[in-house]
């Protein structure tokens, strides 16, 4: 799991020093990183989808098994329990509307 943070982190400098090398007006450096500089919306997209939709798996995998756990022992909660997987699926949604969001602004 570090050796993937580690990688992540790399990842995201390297892309940083190409956004900045280009604002501070060093031609060279923006030449060269210019190829990053164009796609960073098009990653921040794909980032805030990504992690929306895994964090919106993980809540309804947790969410979803309590819920069905507590409807086996008394059938009546499912009214009360099933809206919770709802509520946690919206996770993702609002992830893909952030990403919209990127593109268009």
């Amino acid at each position: 799991m570090k050796k993937k943070i580690f990688a992540f982190l790399t990842v995201l400098a390297c892309v940083s020093a190409a956004i900045f090398a280009e604002e501070s007006g060093d031609a060279e450096a923006a030449k060269a990183a210019g190829f990053l500089a164009g796609g960073v919306k098009y990653i921040a997209a794909a980032v805030a989808v990504g992690l929306a939709c895994i964090a919106g798996g993980m809540a309804v995998g947790k969410i979803g098994s309590a819920a069905m756990g507590a409807m086996s022992e008394n059938p009546e909660l499912s009214g009360k329990a099933l809206p919770f997987v709802g509520l946690a699926e919206g996770i993702c949604l609002w992830g893909m509307l952030v990403a919209v969001l990127i593109l268009i602004l």
